[in-house]
């Protein structure tokens, strides 16, 4: 009862505006390790659609030009950050003796899109529950420590809000942690961090179908609707202004259910989960994230990598 209580005011509180993205995860996190979970399942769906359909309001708030052009400038760079994350990933887990199914699963959520992508690909490699707990599990404990430290990073660094955008798009996994760590930096850095991580989340199809195609297996793959419903509401905000009330509404609402879809996803890292991730897949996870960190942010801060 106790937990079940605490879970309910927590939620509450973090629909209820007054906190930001990184508080409400860091109160997930909190009951997480402090409390059993109440609704595991039910917490673990609603919060993935949750997540999409909060990313759908955003695009209320976008310039469709502005979003074909972020897209359109940082496909390059995500398809070579994508290519080097795969490759560097497999190449660690090979030195550090991870499993192949595990590495491949981490490699793919690191380089893509976190827990979206993992989901998309396990059922291809038939992984077992325990893979897939452990990939999952490495990924969201990096997800959220990048979600607490990215923006005082930012600011330390002094990068744009462009630069910060572009950096948190190429360097977080999952994307309610890039929109809640640009949201916190600014306007201008939500806008390129939610197009170009969108841009990037629509790889998950060619890497599920290559995937596929290597293995000879049949399995069905989940498309992204919700990033062309994204684009949809650009449009609407773009040559429809008559309902420009209407969409900061919705935008101001997705906010908010972002903000709750990181306490949600908090709740779901416990102790049993740290226990389970182990130390090897956990230290793959942790190398090849600070690789992909540090070099897209070395190459923007140099000027080759921008929009």
């Amino acid at each position: 009862m106790v937990s079940r209580f605490v879970f309910l005011f927590c939620l509450l509180v973090a629909l209820s505006g007054f906190v930001s993205p990184p508080v409400a995860l860091g109160m997930g996190l909190l009951f997480g390790l402090i409390f059993p979970h109440p609704y595991p399942d039910q917490a673990r769906k609603f919060s993935k659609f949750l997540l999409q359909a909060s990313v759908v309001g955003l695009g209320f708030g976008m310039n469709l030009h502005d979003v074909l052009r972020a897209g359109r400038s940082g496909f390059l760079y995500t398809a070579l950050g994508i290519s080097f994350a795969m490759a560097a990933g497999m190449g660690l887990g090979l030195l550090l003796r991870v499993r192949c199914i595990p590495a491949f699963l981490i490699s793919t959520g690191t380089a893509i899109c976190g827990g979206s992508a993992i989901a998309a690909v396990a059922p291809i490699l038939q992984a077992s529950d325990d893979e897939i707990a452990v990939s999952l599990g490495a990924v969201f404990v990096l997800n959220s420590i990048a979600l607490l430290i990215f923006p005082p990073i930012g600011a330390a660094l002094k990068l744009s809000q462009s630069q910060f955008g572009l950096w948190a798009a190429l360097a977080i996994h999952d994307t309610s942690s890039v929109v809640g760590a640009a949201a916190k930096y600014g306007t201008v850095a939500l806008a390129i961090a939610t197009t170009v991580k969108l841009a990037r989340a629509l790889w998950i199809v060619p890497l599920a179908v290559a995937t596929a195609l290597v293995r000879r297996t049949r399995a069905k793959i989940e498309w992204p609707w919700f990033i062309g419903l994204f684009c949809l509401a650009a449009v609407c905000n773009t040559y429809i202004p008559a309902g420009a009330h209407e969409y900061g509404v919705a935008v101001n609402a997705a906010k908010i259910g972002l903000t709750a879809t990181l306490f949600l996803i908090g709740t779901g890292i416990s102790v049993a989960t740290l226990k389970q991730v182990g130390h090897r897949p956990l230290v793959l996870g942790i190398l090849l994230w600070v690789l992909v960190s540090v070099g897209s942010l070395w190459l923007i801060r140099a000027g080759w990598v921008g929009l």
